[in-house]
């Protein structure tokens, strides 16, 4: 393994590399404390894992994940951090992360996600697995609760409202009366209890609706 690391704090950054670095299966690491500098100055193209905060001192580890995956899609990428963030997990693996490890985790545990990793897997700390099961079973109970509350014509239209959509536009995409598209928008915002456009997008999507 040819690890790259990107820490912002330095003692945690060492402490990584003199940990790594003491393992036969691992070739060489190389530790950098910033976002620009890891962009600018590692081996990408020679390593074949990214161990990475997700909140650095510079920029976010987020868009270094995108970017590894955008550019150099031969790595695996693996979040190493202290933040469990339902949504900030979400967000590291849709940027590309394949991994999540929080700085919880014992020495063994790390070498052990690393191994996985590499050899394909999706190595994640318990509590992130079960935040992730979590997640998914409220999403799941939300659509329900969106596909009892609102009508299939209501839920097509909120798409649209979501969207931007003018009454107007709406009401030539579905054929309907600007009116008719008005009464129905009237009535999500009664049964979403939101006052306005934004605030009724926003719920929408907070609930896995949109």
């Amino acid at each position: 393994m040819k690890i790259i690391i990107v820490e912002s704090d330095v003692s945690t950054n060492y402490n990584l590399q003199l940990l790594l670095e003491g393992e036969l299966s691992i070739e060489w690491t190389q530790g950098y404390e910033t976002v620009e500098r890891a962009v600018q100055q590692a081996p990408w193209d020679e390593a074949t894992i990214l161990l990475t905060d997700v909140f650095l001192s510079d920029r976010s580890g987020i868009e270094l994940l995108a970017w590894v995956h955008e550019n150099h899609p031969h790595i695996n990428s693996m979040v190493f951090t202290s933040h469990d963030h339902h949504d900030t997990v979400l967000n590291a693996i849709k940027a590309g992360a394949c991994g999540y490890l929080l700085k919880s985790s014992s020495p063994r545990e790390l070498i052990e996600s690393l191994n996985q990793l590499i050899a394909g897997g999706a190595p994640m700390s318990p509590r992130i697995a079960r935040k992730l099961v979590q997640g998914m079973q409220r999403s799941e109970v939300s659509r329900t609760y969106c596909e009892n509350l609102l009508t299939s014509r209501e839920r097509e239209i909120l798409l649209y409202v979501e969207q931007g959509l003018a009454y107007k536009e709406i009401a030539d995409a579905l054929s309907i009366s600007p009116h008719t598209v008005h009464t129905h928008v009237k009535k999500i915002y009664e049964k979403v209890e939101a006052d306005g456009r934004q605030a009724v997008i926003n719920k929408a999507r907070r609930m896995g609706w949109i």
